[in-house]
């Protein structure tokens, strides 16, 4: 038997312990929250809808929107996994935007709506890709933290909630939205979190993307 150098076996060694470590298998997810503050989001009107307590985002107060703004892929994101913890409270409504773009108030006018809403007055449940594919199912409960998923891939769009499936949606070449829906598509842009009305309070955490190939 070949004796090995104490230099080959230690390189040998460190080449094995990389090789092997868990976190060399899953590459690429980035917080885009620092659970201290809002450092990298930026919001308009209503800023005071957006606080930070114990970790979370908490979204409460007039309708508002808190724009990812940060430096994570210059916050601009066209093919993407993003997922975050979310727990709603009785009555409340949310949603998380992605491709969409910083706008100063009222609706987002760009991008696609992915619902947060469990138990609020409108029908379109957690899930929903909002007024394209709706969910009616209730699968989670308020005061419950929970998983909210979004992967988009070239056209494709997938939408998992606690791992499960819920809505997998792909946009047809040949699109044709009504003029209020008109820039509801597939395109690129940054992510947004909805404060939807003074009676609503959300929690959102453990705000996570990873940047998939185009």
């Amino acid at each position: 038997m070949k004796k090995v150098s104490n230099g080959l076996f230690v390189l040998l060694l460190l080449v094995a312990c990389v090789s092997f470590r868990p976190e060399t298998q899953k590459k690429g997810w980035v917080s885009l929250f620092d659970g201290k503050s809002l450092d990298g989001w930026k919001v308009g009107a209503n800023a005071g809808t957006f606080s930070i307590e114990n970790g979370a985002i908490v979204v409460a107060g007039p309708r508002a929107h808190l724009f990812y703004e940060g430096p994570v892929n210059n916050h601009n994101f066209k093919n993407f996994e993003f997922k975050t913890q979310v727990m709603t409270t009785p009555g409340s409504n949310s949603g998380i935007y992605f491709h969409t773009e910083y706008q100063e108030d009222g609706w987002p006018s760009k991008g696609y709506e992915v619902q947060v809403n469990n138990s609020h007055t409108d029908w379109r449940r957690t899930g929903s890709l909002y007024a394209v594919q709706d969910v009616k199912e209730v699968y989670v409960k308020d005061n419950e933290w929970y998983t909210e998923q979004i992967t988009v891939k070239d056209k494709k769009v997938t939408i998992k909630i606690n791992d499960k499936t819920v809505v997998e949606y792909t946009e047809p070449d040949n699109l044709d939205r009504s003029k209020d829906m008109s820039n509801r598509k597939i395109s690129n842009g940054t992510f947004a979190l909805q404060g939807h009305d003074p009676k609503s309070k959300v929690y959102f955490k453990d705000i996570q993307v990873r940047v998939l190939p185009d």
